[in-house]
Parts: C-alpha cells; structure tokens; sequence
C-alpha cells in the first residue's frame, strides 16, 4: 500500500480535529479526499507528508512509519499545498533548480526540470519570474515543484481553488495525466473534481471518515432504505394502494397517473406484479438516482 492510515487521531487541546480515522491508498489510486471545509481534510494530508506531528494512531507512506523515517518518507511524496508557497521574485527555471538543489540531484538535475517544464506544460511561460505568471501556470509550477523527486506519492491539497473554467480543465488534464504512473490523494470539496479525476472517493466529516467508495458508480449506487423509483400506470391507481404494495415506504403523486415511491429495497418486481394484480398497465418504472451532490449532502449535513 502507498499509504497506511490507522487509529489516526489529533487534537488541538480539548478539540478533536482527526477521530481514530482509518483507511488505505494502494499504488497507482488517484483518490478524491472530500469532504467540507474545516473536515479534517487538510490536517490528515499535512500528517502524511510529515509537516505535522501525531501522537496517537499510525501513518504510513510506502510502508514505512511517517513519524520515525521523515527523511525517507519526504523523498516519496509530492505535496501541493492549498497555498502554494512559491518565490514569486524567482524566475521558473531558476525555482524549480533551486528545489531540485534541495533534493540533491546533482548532474541529472537539468535534465529533470527540462522534463518537468515540458511534462506541465510550462516552455512557454519558463523565461519569466514566477511573480508574472497566471495562476494557471502557478499552480503549473507548484505540480512541477512538487514532482521533482519523482515521488511515488503525490499529495494535492485543493489544487483548483481559484482557477478559472479554461485552467480548470487544463490542470484537471494535467493532474490525470501525472496520475497514470503514481498514486494521488487529492483534496477537494468540489463535486466536479471527482466527477473529473477520481476513480476513488473518501469522505471525512467532522474528523471522521463517513465513506469510503472504491469506485464512483458505487457512490451513485442505491443506499438502503433510501430507494426512489418514478413509476406511469396507463390507468388511473389510489395511492393507498400503492402505498400498500409490499417494502413501499411513502408514495408521492407527481401527475395524474404517475408516482414518486420511495422504498427500503428494489421493489420493480414488485410493481410490475401490482399492475399486472389491478389489470393495469406501466407506462414507465425508472430508478432515480441520487446525485454525488445528494450523497455529499446527506454525509455532512
């Protein structure tokens, strides 16, 4: 596993920011850390790169124990952080050689930031200081940055923030492009994000994992208890009837002739035997899927 999180917990004096939270990246994982501000998204991220200590629980990176092997541990991973420290007075070929400097890469260096300006897409912009540069290419810079070491993790703390639609796209790309060969843990509360670069969900509230979906459909699956299904008879049904049919929970007329139900379980067997039971026939039976938007909602409220 790249990552190893477990029976992480921190606090800040009496409050609780992280609560025995649990979970594991494997190789090559590019995983959507979701969750709304003030989750716990940041500080777990922040652990894991080793910026900040933890007493209780277990963290490792590559197998290895974050807080006894920091130097070996910091040569694996990429960080972006939400506010990419950049030196705005430094020109972007002189930076990306002054971070590679603290990597000791010695003579391959030149080589290695001629591949990362390229990689990101920044050989256009690569003569000027880093001060004149639009955010787009900032945050260019910072993904630059943080590959230098070649890491076998990248960490990416709300990497979008502030972009506009046309850098969104382009580092969306960017981002799935670099995640082909390496594992990524990226943090976000944007829904279109995941939708965009995720083949993983993990959602924290409150310091806590809420969910955790190793694939999106899965996050767009049916939950128990929380089935919706739209249904059409060709003749006219009482909802006292409908409400009757077996795992039915509540029902809602939408039109005349046409139902919103709401189940514990999938009941189109069901219907389909009422209609065929009250010599009446379906217009139309369709599950209503809950939207990433609905879950996330329902996971942080």
């Amino acid at each position: 596993m790249s990552i190893q999180i477990a029976n992480l917990t921190k606090k800040y004096g009496a409050q609780t920011v992280l609560n025995n939270i649990n979970f594991e990246v494997g190789a090559g994982e590019v995983v959507g850390f979701l969750g709304p501000n003030g989750a716990g998204k940041t500080t777990t991220m922040r652990i894991v790169v080793g910026s900040l200590a933890y007493e209780t629980g277990s963290v490792k990176v590559c197998g290895l124990e974050v807080k006894d092997n920091q130097l070996e541990t910091s040569a694996l991973i990429g960080y972006l952080p939400e506010q990419n420290p950049l030196y705005t007075e430094m020109y972007v070929r002189e930076y990306l050689l002054f971070v590679a400097e603290t990597y000791k890469l010695g003579k391959t260096k030149q080589k290695r930031i001629d591949e990362l300006i390229d990689l990101v897409g920044l050989r256009p912009e690569c003569s000027k200081k880093i001060g004149q540069l639009s955010k787009g290419y900032r945050q260019r810079v910072g993904l630059a940055q943080a590959l230098i070491p070649n890491p076998k993790v990248l960490i990416l703390d709300e990497p979008t923030t502030g972009l506009d639609p046309n850098q969104l796209e382009e580092i969306r790309a960017l981002i799935r492009e670099i995640g082909k060969d390496r594992t990524v843990l990226l943090s976000t509360h944007i829904m279109q994000e995941i939708k965009a670069i995720c083949n993983r969900v993990i959602i924290i509230n409150k310091g806590e994992i809420a969910a955790d979906y190793s694939n999106l459909s899965e996050m767009n699956a049916f939950e128990k208890g929380q089935l919706q299904f739209e249904v059409e008879f060709l003749n006219s049904v009482e909802i006292a009837d409908l409400q009757a049919v077996k795992n039915v929970e509540s029902v809602n007329l939408l039109a005349e002739k046409t139902f919103m139900l709401i189940a514990n379980t999938d009941i189109r067997a069901e219907i389909f035997d009422f209609a065929v039971r009250t010599n009446n026939k379906l217009l139309a039976l369709k599950p209503i899927e809950k939207s990433m938007e609905d879950i996330f909602k329902q996971l942080t409220k």
